[in-house]
């Protein structure tokens, strides 16, 4: 499912990125992937839903994103009120 196409505020240095791969596991929509023994690359940014948690886990400081701005947002403010996630 995508989200935002075009329009995700996701951005990825990969000269800072060290491979860790904690951005595949905290990453809800598997917007990367990490191959053995290399460093981490986009493989949908449009399924970034902008929750953040792949930037908060990121040590080395390789993904930026400005959560609070998507979809992401949308329903966890439509969770609280009850109405329609407007994304």
């Amino acid at each position: 499912m995508n989200y935002l196409r075009g329009g995700a505020t996701l951005h990825f240095d990969s000269e800072k990125c060290s491979g860790c791969g904690r951005c595949v596991e905290v990453c809800p929509h598997q917007v990367f992937e990490v191959k053995p023994k290399s460093k981490a690359f986009i493989i949908d940014r449009d399924s970034c839903i902008e929750c953040g948690a792949c930037a908060k886990n990121c040590q080395p400081g390789a993904i930026q994103v400005h959560s609070g701005v998507g979809c992401a947002a949308a329903l966890f403010y439509s969770m609280r009120t009850g109405k329609q996630p407007c994304c």
